[in-house]
C-alpha cells in the first residue's frame, strides 16, 4: 500500500519538545509525505483548530496525535473541548491517544470517548505509526 499518494496532516499535541521532535522524525520517515504541526498544550492546539475550522475546515488534520498529561488543558480536557466547539462535524479527524501511561483506567478512558480511534502507548517507533496509518488508510480505501 501507498501512503504517499497524497499529503497526510498531522497535529501533534504533547508538551514534550524532544519527544516531539522524536515523532516528528518517525512519522516523516514512516510516511513521506506528512505535514505535521506540533503544539505544546491543548489550549493552544484547540486554538490552532477553531482558527482553522473558521477559515477552511477542510484543511483540519487527518490526525491528531494527542498526549494525556501536559499543562494548562491535559488531553481529557482537550477532548471536552474539542467536542463542545463541535471543531469537526464532518469527523474528518482521526484522534489517537499517545501516551506514556501505562494505567489500565488512561487506556480505558481513552477507548470510552467516541472520538479517540486507539491508545497507543510511547514510545513511538516507526512500525507503530505505519501501523496506526495503515489501519486507517484500509478503512478508507
Amino acid at each position: 500500500m501507498n501512503f504517499n499518494s497524497k499529503s497526510v496532516s498531522v497535529l501533534l499535541v504533547d508538551d514534550d519538545e524532544i519527544n516531539n521532535f522524536i515523532s516528528i522524525k518517525l512519522i516523516k520517515k514512516a510516511l513521506l509525505n506528512t505535514d505535521i504541526i506540533a503544539c505544546l498544550n491543548g489550549k493552544y492546539a484547540i486554538d490552532q483548530l477553531v482558527d482553522t475550522q473558521k477559515k477552511d475546515p477542510s484543511k483540519l488534520p487527518d490526525y491528531i496525535l494527542l498526549d494525556i498529561n501536559m499543562p494548562i488543558m491535559n488531553g481529557w480536557e482537550f477532548l471536552d473541548e474539542y467536542k463542545r466547539l463541535n471543531i469537526d462535524p464532518l469527523g474528518k479527524t482521526k484522534i489517537f491517544i499517545i501516551s506514556s501511561s501505562v494505567f489500565s483506567n488512561d487506556i480505558n478512558k481513552a477507548r470510552s470517548y467516541p472520538l479517540v480511534k486507539d491508545f497507543i502507548s510511547k514510545p513511538l517507533n516507526v512500525d507503530k505509526i505505519v501501523e496506526l496509518f495503515k489501519v486507517e488508510d484500509h478503512n478508507h480505501a
